[in-house]
């Protein structure tokens, strides 16, 4: 009988953070389509350790952790340096943002290294603070801050230029 309250338990985590997640799978790759393939993978991987993590107590911090794990070793792959310049991108959920202002935002994003856009993404977007992000990416503190202070820097800059 445990089964059935376990996979309902899972349903009910799932359906209720699949948007959030698709969110920052898009902020780590910068395409709607990618960012729904992370997050299968995502929820394919939490549910075969859902026992497990449930009893934890740590489930979105155990997702976020499996999609940048995912979404990092999808930028090593070669077919995902492919970039079609013929096909417009698709529009983005709405935001604060202008249009503009948004699509040079994530395309400055992509351009950082996958863990300074991670520690990005988890300390300003999630608004985690360093040693929840510390925790999750598995390292130190003092690399989060480190992390953080190069990717906004080059952020900044990348947008001035774009800006220019």
């Amino acid at each position: 009988m445990r089964r059935p309250s376990r996979e309902a338990a899972y349903v009910e985590f799932a359906t209720s953070r699949r948007d959030q997640l698709r969110r920052i799978a898009y902020g780590m790759c910068g395409d709607w389509h990618r960012a729904d393939d992370l997050v299968q993978t995502t929820l394919v991987k939490l549910y075969v350790a859902w026992p497990r993590v449930a009893r934890s107590g740590s489930e979105d911090a155990y997702a976020r952790k499996i999609l940048l794990n995912a979404a990092i070793d999808a930028s090593r792959r070669p077919a995902s340096r492919e970039r079609p310049t013929d096909v417009l991108p698709e529009a983005a959920a709405p935001a604060r943002l202008s249009v503009e202002d948004r699509t040079s935002l994530v395309a400055a994003l992509q351009t950082l290294p996958a863990q300074q856009r991670a520690t990005v993404l988890l300390r300003h977007w999630l608004d985690l603070s360093v040693a929840e992000t510390a925790a999750e990416l598995g390292i130190s503190e003092g690399t989060v801050k480190s992390h953080t202070s190069r990717a906004l820097s080059a952020l900044r800059e990348r947008l001035a230029a774009a800006d220019a």
